[in-house]
């Protein structure tokens, strides 16, 4: 899975000459949290909703309404982005911009192409939308977990073959390695739970869920 799979491509940016009061219009019209600020299709920084609330004037200040709006109208974006931004090339890994967001504590990466140009923004929730794509959360059939006390090659070739031989379609596979014992985790189209997980045990598995899942 890479990047740009995943990546959202409809951009909202804005430039660095662009009034506070008019990148927070921006935002609200179309329900985003923070704006790349884009220069000949180069991104020169990001401003987000804290970036702005940093800027506004303290509830403690001793300036008047009048005083305080004054200077938010003469304040643009290029006063209060922040220019040194994380970014992700399209053509990485996902893990990738999962590991640099964790490791930089940020909830957003802008996707750049080859020539360093921008081309989509992908963001914590696209994560999660790829992880619940790549388990097949949302298919409706059996989602069985298997525990492997023998890892040994050509597990998944035998599992695979005794669905096929039931004719028991599969979606998706996913492989747990955070425990001991490997977890193999198989979507299947049927929503006979019960039938998967006796054909699984009568073949030596050991099952540790079969479990009924829905269209959503």
């Amino acid at each position: 899975m890479l990047v740009k799979d995943y990546m959202s491509e409809e951009l909202v940016t804005t430039e660095k000459n662009t009034k506070i009061f008019d990148a927070v219009e921006l935002m609200k019209q179309h329900d985003i949290h923070r704006l790349p600020v884009v220069e000949n299709k180069r991104l020169v920084g990001l401003i987000t909703e804290g970036t702005i609330q940093e800027a506004m004037p303290s509830k403690a200040t001793s300036l008047s309404v009048y005083e305080a709006n004054y200077l938010l109208n003469k304040t643009t974006v290029d006063d209060v982005m922040i220019k040194e931004v994380q970014t992700i090339k399209e053509a990485c890994l996902l893990e990738d911009a999962i590991f640099k967001m964790r490791m930089n504590k940020v909830n957003v990466l802008p996707v750049l192409n080859q020539l360093n140009e921008i081309v989509g923004i992908i963001t914590n929730n696209d994560i999660f939308d790829a992880f619940l794509n790549i388990t097949g959360y949302r298919e409706p059939g059996t989602r069985v977990s298997i525990s492997i006390s023998h890892d040994e090659e050509g597990v998944l070739a035998k599992l695979t073959e005794i669905f096929s031989k039931n004719h028991l379609n599969i979606i998706q596979i996913v492989v747990y390695r955070h425990k001991e014992e490997p977890v193999i985790v198989i979507q299947t189209t049927s929503e006979d739970s019960q039938h998967i997980q006796e054909v699984l045990e009568e073949s030596g598995y050991q099952v540790i869920s079969s479990i009924k899942t829905v269209n959503r």
